[in-house]
């Protein structure tokens, strides 16, 4: 997490206003400002658990909750929503929808974010429940304060979508990426599997499921792993396994943090932006940890956009890599797991 957002920095011009308050974090909280803001209490909901992890380091664990809704009793003691903008217009709703229907009228209402993001529409999302005024305007962010005046309704099951691709179905929800179709990125992955596979796959940064799910159905036997950090990706992911009648092991996992043993073949599109900044840690951090969770012959294929610097990542790591497939913006790598049979870089037994 970066030390301070813009976002963040704004906040703080009016730190005063929560000395005695009993803050409530949700939205795109990413940096330690919930663990550093002077405040009566601070608690924080977060969809993405790789913030979840780096900000329970530094609170009560009990302070910080990670999923897909917030729940009444976690929040139900807060008196101001302290709401940070992210860059996917429907997920912001769902999440404002949600979190508002669960607090108490009459609370204080605040909405943050950069305003390439889209935080001007707040405003009018808003407005059924909340009448938002900006407040302040700097570092290239807007803050709104508003009183919840009116609870929204909230209902999780009007958010789920779905499209059909061939023969599958998926299933999705707001945030998620690929969440209206198959991103060009993911079918050129798919387009490169051309042979028949088996064995164990992991699917990192899962999203909706689309590329294990495709995989599955065109090579039956499979065993699947879906890892990634976002629940809304996370509960889509098993939506779309349901659907088409598929079996898989879907968990919270930042990367390998929680992906247990060895695979024949690991695949990803991964993320390069966290929010709206550009982050290629989770893309490395998938590409130097890889080894550890290949079996010997075992490979890693990725996607990433053409100007990124993967290619020698992957010969710093792997030793080698192949282009298997490119266009214009997107570039696919495979790199083979060749250590000698039983032994690692280390010299120590795979």
């Amino acid at each position: 997490m970066p030390v301070l957002t813009p976002a963040s920095e704004v906040i703080l011009r009016h730190d005063d206003v929560f000395l005695d308050k009993q803050v409530l974090f949700a939205g795109d909280v990413q940096d330690m400002l919930p663990a550093e803001l002077e405040a009566k209490s601070v608690r924080v909901h977060t969809a993405w658990y790789h913030h979840c992890l780096a900000l329970r380091d530094k609170m009560d664990e009990q302070s910080v909750q990670y999923g897909l809704v917030a729940e009444a009793e976690f929040v139900r003691e807060c008196d101001t929503l302290l709401y940070f903008w992210p860059k996917n217009k429907p997920e912001a709703q769902f999440q404002l929808e949600n979190l508002l229907s669960l607090l108490p009228l009459g609370i204080d209402v605040f909405v943050v974010g950069e305003n390439r993001s889209g935080v001007r529409s707040a405003e009018q999302m808003l407005a059924p429940y909340c009448q938002l005024n900006k407040i302040d305007s700097a570092r290239r962010c807007g803050l709104y304060h508003g009183k919840l005046e009116t609870a929204p309704r909230f209902d999780l099951s009007s958010y789920w979508n779905e499209y059909a691709l061939d023969d599958i179905t998926v299933k999705t929800l707001p945030g998620v990426f690929s969440r209206d179709g198959l991103d060009s990125g993911s079918q050129l992955l798919l387009s490169t599997f051309d042979k028949a596979i088996s064995g164990e796959m992991a699917d990192i940064g899962c999203g909706t499921g689309v590329l294990a799910t495709v995989l599955a159905k065109r090579y039956p036997g499979i065993k699947l792993t879906l890892g990634d950090v976002h629940a809304p990706a996370l509960a889509a992911s098993r939506a779309t396994l349901e659907a088409n009648q598929l079996s898989g092991n879907v968990v919270v996992s930042d990367v390998y943090s929680a992906l247990p043993g060895r695979f024949d073949i690991i695949i990803s599109n991964p993320p390069f932006h966290d929010g709206m900044h550009t982050n290629l840690q989770a893309a490395e951090n998938l590409i130097r940890g890889a080894q550890a969770h290949l079996r010997i012959g075992g490979q890693l294929r990725i996607v990433a956009n053409a100007f990124l610097p993967y290619p020698a990542l992957l010969d710093g790591i792997f030793g080698n890599h192949t282009l298997l497939a490119q266009t214009g913006r997107f570039k696919v790598y495979q790199a083979i797991y060749t250590v000698s049979r039983g032994k690692d870089k280390t010299g120590k037994r795979a």
